[in-house]
């Protein structure tokens, strides 16, 4: 594997807790690492900054298939071909991505892809990594343990050959059939069902959140997913949970893993709706009716 120097950078999206990560991995080596991928206002990446980060010195380009955060939908297969031109390889952090498009990775061309179970409806504890064999022959086991080797002598320690080599232990078993599991269950759906209903849902969701003067969407790229993130005016957001809360209407608050992309939209923090397949039409009405009770306790 190539190791780490100090004029390795590692180019990252600036949601999720992608720049925390790459911090630890470039730890105690003297390497730099960039994470200032800006996001345009409505919640797109600034893909002129993206090539233009882009230079000798970047090693890896990290960034999350789809936005934790705001819900935009990256230009994924343009972004790596733009990497790729450049020699540099793509790690494609599809966590949100993986239960609400249907993803190809050959035509995607990334070179590593990974997801958590519970992200697809699994079991938590367990997820995939995929990687192309070019990378996974360079790299070596991360960690030891029983059938990640072939041979050992004093003298000469011979690795398994892939996947075993990164597979070391006994494997959360359980997990992974869960896992298979709820990919059959996904699949016998349809991805494509899943993903024009789960879009009705959005559109129908956005119609509504618009009927609040004080409400503003953070994250409006045309291209997204069913996430809502939003703000209302002279409200926290931790404020709006709880009072939803004891509506009995489940969102999230907070900064999402993405304090910087707060810092870039000048907020501390946003509510966030997540939309899924299992979501009704009558449950973002209900939203609606929790959002009116939020303004008139709250003012």
């Amino acid at each position: 594997a190539t190791p780490l120097y100090s004029t390795d950078v590692f180019l990252v999206k600036y949601d999720a807790a992608g720049p925390a990560q790459w911090a630890q991995r470039a730890g105690g080596t003297g390497s730099d690492y960039c994470y200032g991928l800006t996001a345009t206002a409505n919640g797109t990446l600034d893909l002129v900054a993206y090539q233009q980060l882009l230079n000798s010195r970047t090693r890896l380009v990290a960034f999350s298939h789809i936005s934790n955060a705001l819900g935009t939908i990256n230009p994924a297969k343009a972004m790596t071909a733009t990497a790729h031109l450049r020699g540099v390889p793509v790690l494609l952090d599809g966590a949100q991505s993986i239960a609400h498009l249907g993803v190809d990775v050959q035509d995607l061309d990334c070179d590593f892809y990974a997801f958590s179970s519970h992200k697809l409806y699994g079991p938590t504890g367990v997820g995939v990594l995929y990687g192309k064999e070019k990378w996974l022959e360079q790299m070596p086991p991360y960690q030891g343990g029983g059938d990640m080797i072939r041979s050992v002598t004093f003298e000469k320690t011979t690795y398994n050959e892939l996947p075993y080599k990164f597979e070391a232990g006994t494997p959360d078993i359980a997990g992974a059939i869960g896992l298979g599991a709820a990919i059959d269950y996904v699949l016998a759906i349809g991805l494509e069902s899943l993903a024009e209903y789960e879009n009705k849902l959005e559109s129908y969701a956005s119609q509504r959140l618009g009927e609040f003067p004080r409400l503003r969407r953070i994250g409006t790229a045309e291209s997204r997913s069913a996430i809502l993130s939003f703000v209302i005016d002279g409200i926290h957001p931790h404020d709006i949970g709880t009072v939803l809360d004891r509506e009995g209407i489940a969102i999230r608050t907070g900064h999402h893993c993405a304090q910087p992309l707060m810092e870039r939209f000048q907020v501390p923090a946003t509510a966030r709706a997540s939309l899924a397949f299992y979501n009704t039409s009558q449950e973002i009405d209900q939203l609606v009716v929790g959002l009116q009770k939020v303004i008139k306790v709250l003012g």
